[in-house]
Formats: C-alpha cells, sequence, structure tokens
C-alpha cells in the first residue's frame, strides 16, 4: 500500500449505507478537490436490515437464514429464507444505483453469491445426514460464510456507484470467498491492501474478514467495528472515523426533545466504555482498545452532514469536569440473598459463572454481607434459566429478578461535581422512586436505579439539571 500523506480509515453503518447514492453527494466526493477524494480507506456495512435477513434479528430475534438453517433437519425452509435475502439485496443496490448497467452487475454478483452459498449449505445439509459429521461442529463456519455476504455485496456495489461517478474506487474483498489458503486477521487484510495506491484509488473495504481467528466466536455483530480499528492499526492512520447517521449527543433526542440536546464536540475512550456498557456504542469496545493502545483518536460524525466535525474520542482529559451525557438502559435486577454467605469465600465465583455459561450481559453489580445482585442486559427467558440454575446451587438462597432501568450520568470527570446529590435531588423533585444508586471512585459515570417504566423520565430529569443546567460544585471552606 502506498500513500502521499497521512490517511484516514472511515467506517460506514449499515443505514447510512441503505442511502449511499446521498453520500456520494456528501462524505465521498460532494465539494472535495480530487486530491481530497483519495487517502481514505472505507469499510463498509451490510446496508440496512440485510445482516438481519442472513442471521437473526438483533433486536426481536426472528429467525434469519442461519437459524433456519441451525433449526432445520430435512426441510428447506431456510432455502426460501435465502431467496428472500436475494430478493432484499437486489432492492437495496437498485435503489442507490441508477444505471443499467451497474444495476446488471450488482445483480449478477448477488446471484453468483447466494446461489454459491446455497450449494454450500446444500452439500452440508446432506453430508451430515449420514451421522459421521455432526452439523453442529460447523455452525460457527457458517454464521460466518453468511456474514460475509452481505458485506460484500454492499462494498461492491458502492465501488460501481462510486465508479459511476468518476471515483477511481476499488472493491476489497475480504470475506475469503472461494479463497482455499488461510489467513490471520492481520494477513488478510495485509494481502487486501497490498497494492493500493492510496493518493490515486479509493478501497471500499468488506466490514467483514475471514482469518484463522473467527471474528464472529469472539466479537459475533460486532465484527465490522473490529476489521475497521485493525485496519487503521495497521495501516498507521492518522485518524478512524465512524458515520453514523446522527450525532453522539447528550441524550436521545427523541427523549429529551432535539432542542435540549447538545453534540458531545470531544470526548474519551473512558466515556466510550461506559456508553458500550450502555449499550450505547459509538465503537465495539474491543476496536476501541485497538484504537487507544495503537494512540488513533476516534471521530463520530454525522455522515448526511460533511462540514460538521462531530464527536472527537481520544484519551485526553476532559478541562472541564462535568457531566456530557445520560443514557438508559432496561435491566433485569438478579438478587442472590443467602444468609449463610457472610465471611464465605466462593458464591460470587459460583455466580459468574451461572452468567458466563448463559451468556447473561452484566450492566453493573452490588453486594453486601448476605445479598449480591447483578444488574443484567438479556430477555427473561435466559434470566430464568439462570435463576433455575442457581436455586440448584444454592437451594437455601432467596433468589428474585426484577425489571428495572439503569440510568447513567457519564462524562471525562466528574469528581467534585456532586452528580450522585444532584441527581438524587432531581428525581425526588420528579417524584421519581429510587430503587438504588452508586457511583464508583473512577468518577465517570454514577448509575440510577428505577422502575423500568421510569426510565425515559429518569434520563429527562438528569439531563435537564446535569446538563441543560448543571450545577456548580461546591469549593472546600477555607480553613
Amino acid at each position: 500500500m502506498t500513500q502521499n500523506t497521512q490517511h484516514t480509515v472511515e467506517k460506514i453503518g449499515g443505514t447510512s449505507m441503505s442511502r449511499s447514492n446521498e453520500l456520494v453527494d456528501t462524505l465521498f466526493v460532494g465539494t472535495r478537490p480530487e486530491a481530497e477524494i483519495y487517502n481514505r480507506i472505507f469499510v463498509v456495512s451490510a446496508y440496512g436490515g440485510i445482516t438481519n435477513l442472513l442471521l437473526e434479528d438483533k433486536k426481536t430475534g426472528a429467525p434469519g437464514v442461519y437459524k433456519l438453517f441451525a433449526n432445520a433437519e430435512n426441510d428447506h425452509g431456510w432455502s426460501e429464507a435465502l431467496s428472500s435475502v436475494a430478493t432484499a439485496m437486489c432492492e437495496a443496490h437498485d435503489a442507490v444505483l441508477d444505471h443499467a448497467a451497474d444495476r446488471s452487475a450488482a445483480h449478477d454478483f448477488v446471484r453468483d453469491r447466494i446461489e454459491g452459498a446455497r450449494g454450500c449449505l446444500i452439500d452440508l445439509q446432506r453430508l451430515c445426514s449420514y451421522g459421521h459429521f455432526r452439523l453442529s461442529q460447523h455452525m460457527l463456519i457458517i454464521r460466518e460464510l453468511l456474514s460475509g455476504l452481505g458485506e460484500a455485496h454492499s462494498a461492491f456495489a458502492t465501488a460501481l456507484l462510486l465508479r459511476r461517478a468518476g471515483v477511481n474506487a476499488r472493491f476489497i474483498d475480504l470475506s475469503g470467498w472461494r479463497d482455499e489458503t488461510e489467513h490471520t486477521l492481520e494477513e488478510r487484510i495485509g494481502a487486501g491492501l497490498r497494492d493500493i495506491d492510496l493518493s490515486q484509488e479509493l478501497p471500499i473495504v468488506t466490514g467483514y474478514a475471514q482469518c484463522t481467528e473467527g471474528l464472529m466466536k469472539e466479537y459475533d455483530r460486532g465484527y465490522s467495528e473490529v476489521t475497521f480499528s485493525r485496519i487503521a492499526a495497521q495501516t498507521g492512520a492518522a485518524e478512524a472515523i465512524i458515520h453514523k447517521e446522527f450525532h453522539l449527543s447528550s441524550a436521545d433526542p427523541g427523549i429529551v426533545g432535539e432542542s435540549a440536546v447538545r453534540k458531545l464536540g470531544h470526548t474519551n475512550y473512558d466515556v466510550a466504555d461506559q456508553l458500550s456498557n450502555m449499550g450505547m456504542e459509538a465503537i465495539h469496545p474491543k476496536a476501541a482498545k485497538t484504537l487507544r493502545q495503537s494512540g488513533i483518536p476516534l471521530r463520530v460524525t454525522n455522515a448526511f452532514e460533511p462540514h460538521d466535525p462531530g464527536t472527537l474520542i481520544d484519551n485526553e482529559p476532559s478541562d472541564k469536569p462535568g457531566v456530557e451525557m445520560v443514557t438508559g438502559l432496561g435491566v433485569y435486577a438478579l438478587e442472590l440473598f443467602e444468609q449463610d454467605m457472610v465471611g464465605v469465600k466462593g458464591y460470587d465465583t459460583k455466580l459468574l459463572d451461572v452468567l458466563t455459561r448463559h451468556k447473561i450481559r452484566i450492566v453493573a453489580k452490588s453486594s453486601n454481607a448476605n445479598t449480591i445482585t447483578h444488574y443484567v442486559d438479556a430477555p427473561l427467558k435466559s434470566v430464568k434459566r439462570v435463576e433455575r440454575d442457581l436455586s440448584e446451587i444454592f437451594p437455601s438462597a432467596t433468589l428474585s429478578a426484577r425489571n428495572l432501568a439503569v440510568v447513567s450520568a457519564i462524562g471525562r470527570n466528574l469528581a467534585g461535581q456532586n452528580v450522585l446529590l444532584n441527581g438524587l435531588r432531581a428525581l425526588e423533585e420528579e417524584g421519581i422512586e429510587l430503587i438504588a444508586a452508586q457511583q464508583t471512585t473512577r468518577t465517570v459515570d454514577v448509575q440510577f436505579l428505577v422502575g423500568r417504566d421510569r426510565m425515559k423520565d429518569t434520563v429527562s430529569a438528569l439531563h435537564r439539571n446535569l446538563i441543560a443546567r448543571p450545577h456548580v460544585a461546591r469549593q472546600p471552606k477555607a480553613a
């Protein structure tokens, strides 16, 4: 890979990709002189909704091709779903490609990839019918194969779109399609970008990268941001940029109002980690770690406002302490009370083992002499399974699961800001019942536990009191 100036690596999410024709006039080209079009690497996600159809719906869990195939025995319901994916892919690229030749090329690409995947799944299903082969041993590979279809499709179509607009765009397929060799992620990235001249070419890279490490195994659907961060680190990017369809703001504008929210503008990776913990990812935490360790700042922008610098995320501390964001997340408070716990070790370890086995994500935790409470982000059915297992391990314990919400006030430096005290006052003024609250010694967040039905009210109250009209920290009295 050659370049004349230090470059950026930029990622576009699925929702924005579905409007990629609009991005030609803003993000990709716009009013840029030709020289500024290049020295950028774009990593793209699948068009909005395609990965849900290929795997499963991320929010509802509705089965896609992967889930249908995993649950199939001899029926081919998954094959019909795969045909539906092909239709959805063609509709997605037809919506952004105007030229008939480009549409035809994209249709051919979809047909080749979808029919290739279909043949692979039929052969695997037939092979596993003999009994010597277990389908379960191949499911992770199938999940990776299907995931790669979405990103390869959107990257291919985007390269067509940009070439039609006069940009020397190049489709870089890291999905390993029909590649009989094995590569680590570093090798896969290196091979894909090896002969690119960034001063004259605009690489459009798949967010999925096939590698021996297996991105889906560790990161599941966060793989595109991991690929993005590794490309940035491996190529020595000056900056990593994520383009979303909204700005990173002080709260959800749908809750507190468009006029009340503030664009963050500048924050650090500590805050980004807290946002990830609250299910509001600016970037996958593993990807953030890669950028942080490589000394590469991250910028989050609105893809459709190219002249707005967005929000810069780096390692710099805040020069102005205070709350930067308020956000909420629905959780279950899984409480274990055991009178015999006092002074006895091992309770927490066994409890964590059960949560890990059921793949339960812990948002927060509290404990005292005889009670351990984990606030978890999980569906009720998974929480019930955990309760069942824990009742067998601790037959004399009392277990309960409450439907609550964690509302977190987050900032780079909350020291001396009386956030907990002022937050409690704000909730009292609004008549919101507080169930629990906690603040750590790192002074980057304060968490308030309330009933699930009061989450939005709590976000509004805290945002109004801690951000819209922040309290001035009290000065210590003179001796």
